[in-house]
């Protein structure tokens, strides 16, 4: 794998490594399912998927249930989601998405982090086909089910890839299928550890770890922002 693989695997688990700034990202995400469908999880799958990803980060329940309570409060802010695409330090690709209550804040910092990291922020859409979006379902292999039984059973929901690492499966389908393949999981009663829609790459490229170094600065300073939910590269 090499130096430069382990410099990026060290830095990406420093940053998630910083609760502090996780909690209030998902518990923002909680907000926004909750305010835009039920504050029911049984009745409303977006909820659903932002509590279980949520306690996959050991979030407290009580951080939880507060930030359910807080989308149907008089003072509840209205969240708008929104992307920015840009180019980075020696040209890495890099899809921002953010959940802000004022998009006019949180363009200008995005903005300020891209001029002041040697990046540029490019116009909404430019890099749209440069990533694919998947559903991605992460869970404990099923005991006495075989990978190849299992992936028989979820074709018809959409599936497009499978693979195991270490005890743990993953399942990979067009996020249109996100809803269709939730449905299946639970039809074989598989308790689903993580449920994400990522954005993959297409066309994945080297960098060096120099070059790393300067890239991650960047993704930092975006990471940290309260209004990103997450940040895409094109690195391999």
């Amino acid at each position: 794998m090499g130096r430069a693989f382990e410099y990026r695997r060290a830095a990406k688990e420093k940053r998630w490594d910083k609760m502090s700034r996780i909690f209030p990202k998902l518990a923002k995400k909680i907000t926004i399912a909750a305010k835009e469908g039920t504050p029911d999880p049984d009745t409303n799958a977006a909820l659903r998927t932002a509590i279980l990803n949520a306690k996959a980060q050991n979030m407290p329940k009580t951080n939880i249930d507060a930030a359910i309570k807080r989308a149907s409060g008089k003072d509840a802010a209205d969240f708008a989601e929104v992307n920015y695409e840009g180019k980075g330090p020696h040209g890495v690709l890099i899809f921002v998405e953010c959940a802000t209550d004022n998009t006019t804040r949180t363009v200008a910092n995005v903005k300020s982090y891209f001029n002041k990291l040697h990046g540029t922020l490019g116009p909404t859409g430019s890099l749209e086909f440069m990533f694919s979006r998947k559903a991605v379902f992460e869970f404990p292999k099923p005991e006495g089910m075989e990978i190849e039984d299992l992936e028989l059973e979820l074709i018809d929901a959409g599936l497009e890839e499978i693979e195991e690492n270490e005890g743990i499966v993953y399942v990979y389908s067009d996020y249109t299928s996100f809803g269709e393949m939730s449905h299946a999981l639970d039809g074989l009663k598989i308790e689903v550890s993580k449920a994400l829609l990522k954005r993959f790459p297409t066309t994945p490229v080297e960098f060096s770890e120099e070059q790393l170094e300067e890239i991650e600065k960047l993704l930092d300073k975006l990471e940290e922002d309260d209004d990103v939910q997450a940040v895409y590269t094109n690195i391999a």
